[in-house]
């Protein structure tokens, strides 16, 4: 290493591999004879496993007390300096004090769960969007009006006081110009019901937490702050995205699909991930201001609220009148005992079959655990014009054309002695995780404009080569040897950006070597040796 930076980083590495090692050593059980620590880049921070190896036969796992952030700094640091997007740490420690570290680019993950095996990133700047993104744009004007919203506010704010016996103090207003300059960092205008809330009080503050609904409101430059974090969609990783599906809020077409957006401005919270927040880019059917309910309990979809805070703030004055509240100890806070943001649907069916009254506001099926083995018969979906995603792998199914005309975006079936004819162009389809009990024709799939993932893992297949032709595919999951037919043939799909090999035992010496086939190979590694010693830690790298 020639410049200063890069003699820090080496030394940055060195030592804290040699802590890491240490740590390893000084909890090791009497008798071992060599201990692997193993860390890799994961969804939520590193994974870290390990063992030490006793008489070379049994072995006992690692319980690393500390050292996490150090194996964070080496990934860190040797990613950077390799330019790798994902960094794999092998450390090994002998009972003589000797360790070295193996650092290699990480060009497969390893699956757990009902899809297992190894998936491969081949476009790590590829992302699957929401269909959301792509809706068309309400045209409607605003339904709040900002002297009716801050009358109903003084009249709940009074209303509140009677029932508490004392008058709830909120925070001084915010300035015309602090406005401007959120609005200017937001990038949008907020709506101008709300927009004259906050020249009234600047949120809620702690005498009056509970203001919207159980939630409180929250002050401008947290509005701001949270909205930060929405500009982009988050992306958790190729397993969750291929075949999600963000269902269709009630009333249709009023909020976009998606589970985040830069134009959904949050102004209330529990502090518990969710959030009412005002939607300034609905879809058609809404308008820009209506309120909707998002965060971490709202993975299906979000949840429409009402048109505007102003009929927001009606609403919460109809529940006192209703008597529909409850005061908390002390006399410090009043609680609604109904759910003011209750929808009205279920869009979901979690079953073990069908049932011949479909309700027509369906979006979901998912048949569960218990289902009978007999076929199911998916004639009575038709009465549910918004379906969206059908899970029917625990249900043999021998005729999908009940489903050719519906919205249908992810579909997992156990196809038993049918066909793929009516998927034959049908435009909604983006997922498809197949089982068959016969050899099935792929080619109806060809022209499904919208089919980017594709799960043929449990599927037997008449001719896998014609996967060549789907040029927008970008998710395939197959067996070894299936994907053995493709590489051999070289008949991968040209637009591919993630790949799983779906093998439970496969070792990730088989992994590696069919990433490589695809075009990925880990390159040279970064190595680190050394040995520990009783007043001192050395090592060298290479």
């Amino acid at each position: 290493m020639s410049t200063e930076a890069e003699q820090n980083v080496a030394r940055l590495i060195e030592q804290s591999v040699a802590r890491v090692a240490r740590a390893i050593v000084a909890h090791a059980p009497e008798g071992w004879a060599e201990a692997v620590l193993v860390s890799a880049d994961g969804l939520f921070g590193l994974n870290v496993d390990g063992e030490y190896t006793l008489s070379g036969v049994a072995s006992r796992p690692i319980h690393l007390t500390g050292g996490f952030q150090d194996l964070s700094d080496v990934t860190a640091a040797v990613g950077t300096a390799r330019g790798w997007e994902r960094t794999r740490l092998e450390i090994r420690c002998l009972p003589s004090g000797v360790y070295s570290l193996v650092a290699s680019r990480d060009v497969v993950s390893r699956l757990y769960g009902e899809r297992p095996g190894f998936l491969a990133v081949l476009d790590h700047g590829y992302r699957l969007f929401p269909a959301g993104y792509a809706q068309e744009e309400g045209m409607a004007g605003p339904a709040g009006d900002p002297e009716l919203a801050l009358a109903r506010l003084r009249a709940y704010l009074k209303r509140r006081a009677e029932i508490l016996g004392h008058a709830e103090m909120l925070p001084p207003p915010v300035s015309e110009a602090a406005l401007a300059d959120a609005e200017r960092r937001l990038g949008r205008p907020l709506p101008p019901d709300l927009r004259a809330l906050y020249l009234f009080a600047d949120g809620s503050g702690d005498d009056a937490r509970s203001l919207f609904g159980n939630l409180g409101w929250i002050p401008l430059a947290q509005l701001v702050a949270a909205n930060a974090d929405r500009r982009e969609p988050v992306w958790t990783g190729w397993e969750d995205h291929w075949d999600a599906v963000v269902l269709d809020a009630d009333p249709p077409g009023t909020v976009r699909r998606c589970h985040e957006h830069p134009a959904w401005l949050p102004f209330a919270t529990a502090d518990d991930g969710n959030y009412l927040a005002v939607d300034m880019s609905p879809a058609h059917a809404g308008r820009p201001g209506q309120v909707i309910q998002i965060g971490r309990d709202y993975d299906e979809g979000p949840l429409y609220i009402c048109d505007s805070v102003t009929s927001l703030l009606a609403r919460y004055l109809d529940l006192l009148d209703q008597g529909a509240y409850e005061v908390g100890e002390g006399d410090d806070y009043i609680g609604f005992v109904e759910d003011p943001y209750e929808s009205g649907s279920d869009p979901e069916l979690l079953s073990g079959g069908i049932p011949h009254d479909v309700p027509s506001g369906l979006q979901a099926v998912l048949i569960q655990f218990n289902a009978p083995t007999s076929p199911l018969d998916l004639a009575p979906l038709a009465a549910a014009p918004r379906l969206r995603r059908l899970d029917l792998k625990r249900r043999p199914v021998t005729d999908l054309a009940p489903i050719r005309d519906l919205p249908i975006e992810s579909l997992a079936v156990s196809l038993h002695d049918g066909d793929l004819a009516p998927l034959e162009g049908h435009r909604h389809l983006r997922s498809l995780d197949l089982a068959t009990s016969t050899k099935i024709d792929l080619t109806p799939l060809r022209t499904a404009p919208n089919l980017h993932g594709l799960d043929l893992s449990q599927a037997a297949v008449q001719d896998l080569t014609v996967l060549a032709e789907f040029t927008h595919l970008r998710y395939l999951a197959l067996t070894g040897s299936q994907w053995a037919v493709l590489l051999d043939e070289n008949k991968v799909p040209p637009a591919l950006a993630a790949a799983r090999l779906s093998e439970r035992d496969a070792s990730r010496a088989e992994a590696l070597s069919w990433a490589a086939k695809l075009g990925l190979t880990s390159g040279a590694s970064f190595v680190v040796s050394g040995t520990l010693a009783s007043d001192s830690e050395t090592g060298r790298t290479r």
